[in-house]
């Protein structure tokens, strides 16, 4: 039967230890932090011009409509009506492209989930440390 001998080491080493590894914890979780941030900012960049060309297309939409209602009223004939289509087909892409904006900018898409998940196991981690 063999005793491994036991490590021994001082109190202001092991508070040095501590303090090391706790300064490294938080360096880490800045650089995870600061990145998953920057995915949300590129989400958010996205969803801000997908509402901009959903915007775009419905006033050209609202053009096109006005100006078919206008050729309808006036003449009755196809021409009218083609235009009539067109502005209702981009006036549906437009809807389609602001719906898909909003919903990307919601606040829980928006969450640093990644993050927080992250923190909730250090968090464990360091109760259970602590027993």
């Amino acid at each position: 039967m063999s005793v491994e001998p036991r490590e021994t080491r001082s109190v202001p080493d092991l508070l040095a230890d501590v303090l090391r590894e706790a300064t490294e914890l938080f360096r880490t979780e800045g650089r995870l932090i600061r990145a998953e941030l920057s995915d949300k900012l590129s989400q958010m960049q996205l969803a801000g011009g997908s509402l901009v060309a959903g915007a775009i297309c419905l006033l050209v939409s609202l053009i096109i409509l006005a100006g078919a209602l206008v050729t309808a009223m006036a003449k009755y004939m196809d021409p009218a009506w083609a235009a009539l289509l067109v502005g209702v087909i981009l006036a549906v892409i437009g809807v389609v492209l602001l719906a898909a904006g909003k919903k990307s900018l919601e606040a829980v898409n928006l969450a640093p989930e990644r993050t927080l998940g992250q923190l909730q196991k250090d968090g464990q981690l360091a109760k259970e440390q602590t027993r």
